[in-house]
């Protein structure tokens, strides 16, 4: 993952300061946002909450609040700390942060949890670097994942070593059927793989894309549609195919690392 310099900082903050993100599963996972490890802080005492979206100015947190809890708020003049923690993925230590903010409204989250409340935080000054890193990199990815979908990045031993990837080897599996394959160029959109099958039965199936980085235990799922195939010049028992994913469930942190590698990359080899 690339390093944040600090006239990005600037610029993700005049871009996205207003964007709210909401921490959806993919969020969580692309941030490695520590849920556990989330309080509100209020003259002395703390109590956990769970983060349920912020901008670079605001967020949406979801506590339980007795009114001992409001007494102290209110003591406070509603100031309240947020404390966000995260996994940084080459680091022993989270990156643990406070965030300076006031409370502006308070929801009860359903009638059957009435001690379960929804509070909007607005910040009174601007957060601190990291967070503004970590949500502006969000949001980056995805508008470029609209704006820059078709570009095809071809796997060669250089970009495989750019972005971090395992090998050009991964695994496919086609309604729920493991392949082995290997990648022959990803995208926001898609990916094109070589395997050993006769391809036009496989048209119009789902798939799911399993491709391995060095930096994760654990492979990056992509699910999708097979759309089109294309014979292997010479190998009649190999075939190339196209994966188009299903945008709404590509994994947040795969789209920043497509966007990290387009955005420092002068010369993006595309295949055909």
């Amino acid at each position: 993952m690339s390093i944040i310099t600090s006239q990005e900082i600037i610029r993700y903050y005049e871009q996205y300061k207003d964007i709210e993100v909401t921490f959806n599963s993919h969020v969580i996972e692309a941030t490695g946002l520590l849920t556990k490890q989330v309080f509100l802080k209020c003259m002395g005492q703390q109590w956990p909450c769970i983060v349920y979206s912020s901008s670079m100015t605001s967020a949406k947190v979801i506590t339980s609040l007795k009114s001992t809890h409001f007494e102290t708020i209110k003591k406070a003049h509603n100031l309240v700390n947020l404390r966000l923690s995260f996994k940084i993925s080459d680091k022993t230590d989270p990156l643990s942060f406070f965030v300076s903010t006031r409370t502006s409204g308070f929801t009860r989250y359903n009638k059957d949890n009435p001690d379960i409340y929804f509070i909007t935080l607005g910040f009174t000054q601007r957060p601190p670097d990291d967070l503004i890193g970590m949500l502006g990199k969000l949001l980056e990815a995805n508008v470029n994942a609209k704006k820059r979908k078709d570009i095809r990045i071809l796997i060669t031993p250089e970009t495989i070593r750019k972005l971090s990837l395992h090998s050009k080897e991964a695994y496919i599996y086609i309604e729920s059927v493991p392949r082995k394959c290997i990648i022959r160029d990803i995208s926001f959109s898609g990916s094109k793989v070589l395997l050993f099958g006769i391809a036009k039965f496989l048209m119009g199936k789902k798939a799911v894309l399993k491709i391995m980085f060095e930096d994760r235990k654990s492979p990056m799922n992509i699910e999708g549609t097979i759309v089109r195939f294309e014979s292997v010049e010479g190998r009649k028992d190999i075939a190339a195919i196209a994966i188009h994913f299903d945008e709404n469930k590509v994994p947040m942190e795969y789209k920043i690392r497509i966007n990290d590698y387009l955005k420092h990359s002068r010369d993006i080899p595309q295949s055909s």
